[in-house]
């Protein structure tokens, strides 16, 4: 076999962004700060719509469990970047390795079939208003919630088995802040056996984004917000839809740009891929989770208003603690 010569790893070292020693704690104190905002945020939204009973509908419930998927998707990568800006060990046994890509597609696959399962929502309200709350029913969102979970578990289960059974050799240096599945794979020893799974992942990932992302598309509904007689009907019904619209367009740009894009096996192809990749994926993991539950607060009136009344409550509470204490 052409890797028996070959020493076989055991762990990778993530490269990570190598800048200067200087730089490094300016990174690191960024990166960190922009984890726990976006952590915070998120927690946010997802404490005032379970405190607010007015919130308490599937369009927010669904906003609640893509919050949550943001701090999963989030918390696959950004701690582990924050440790290695902060230390020189930066090295990854195989089996974590692989664990940290399939979670990360997992939390990105459901955050995809979450996304169509939110599109239909607005769909519903938008095209059936009176039929709304009798079609888009508390069962049915728990469907839609339970099988975008369950796709999103199932989607990369076989690039991951394949993974954590082949074996690894060559260089130990994954040009990467995290296990992505490209670098992975160029370091599989078994070279007949990476142009399959490799094809295959890319068929996946052109089903789940492009499926969801076509789904998602917009044409249905902007065709019968424009038949609305209404300007004001129009306004509103754009309206439902806008933030929807805004994180669908920042989530798709970016994913779409790294893993529904054909690779090569030319070596200076794949280290600029790499150097784009890691620009795209920062942009994807740690921005968009950041930008996401600003968008829903700033876009969405139900949602600013409940944040003022929990801040309300807080600050009376707060008051009348202070009066008895004095």
């Amino acid at each position: 076999m052409p890797f028996m010569n070959q020493s076989i790893l055991s762990n990778f070292v993530l490269l990570g962004f190598p800048v200067s020693k200087e730089l490094q704690p300016f990174l690191f104190l960024a990166f960190l700060i922009i984890y726990l905002v976006s952590f915070a945020c998120n927690f946010l939204i997802m404490a005032v719509v379970c405190w607010d009973n007015k919130l308490h509908s599937p369009m927010y419930c669904f906003i609640c469990t893509f919050s949550f998927l943001e701090i999963c998707y989030t918390s696959v990568t950004m701690p582990r970047l924050v440790i290695d800006l902060n230390s020189d060990d930066k090295i990854i046994p195989i089996p974590l390795c692989v664990a940290q890509f399939y979670f990360l597609f997992v939390f990105g696959s459901t955050e995809n079939f979450l996304l169509s399962s939110m599109a239909y929502d607005r769909f519903t309200a938008i095209s059936n208003p009176l039929r709304y709350n009798s079609i888009m029913t508390p069962k049915v969102c728990i469907f839609l919630a339970a099988a975008s979970w369950i796709s999103g578990f199932l989607a990369p289960l076989i690039p991951a088995i394949f993974l954590s059974m082949t074996l690894f050799c060559g260089s130990n240096v994954i040009d990467h802040f995290y296990c992505d599945f490209s670098p992975l794979l160029h370091h599989s020893c078994d070279t007949g056996g990476v142009y399959i799974v490799e094809t295959a992942f890319f068929s996946l990932a052109c089903l789940v984004i492009l499926g969801n992302f076509v789904f998602i598309s917009y044409i249905f509904i902007i065709s019968t917000i424009l038949t609305m007689s209404s300007t004001r009907s129009r306004q509103k019904a754009f309206s439902t839809c806008a933030s929807h619209l805004t994180v669908v367009t920042i989530f798709y740009g970016t994913i779409i740009s790294t893993y529904v894009r054909p690779s090569t096996g030319n070596s200076s192809y794949i280290d600029k891929n790499m150097d784009v990749n890691k620009v795209l994926n920062v942009f994807n993991t740690v921005v968009t989770p950041l930008l996401n539950p600003v968008i829903y607060c700033l876009r969405n009136k139900d949602v600013k208003e409940a944040l003022k009344k929990v801040m309300s409550t807080k600050l009376l509470e707060r008051n009348k603690t202070s009066y008895i204490t004095k």
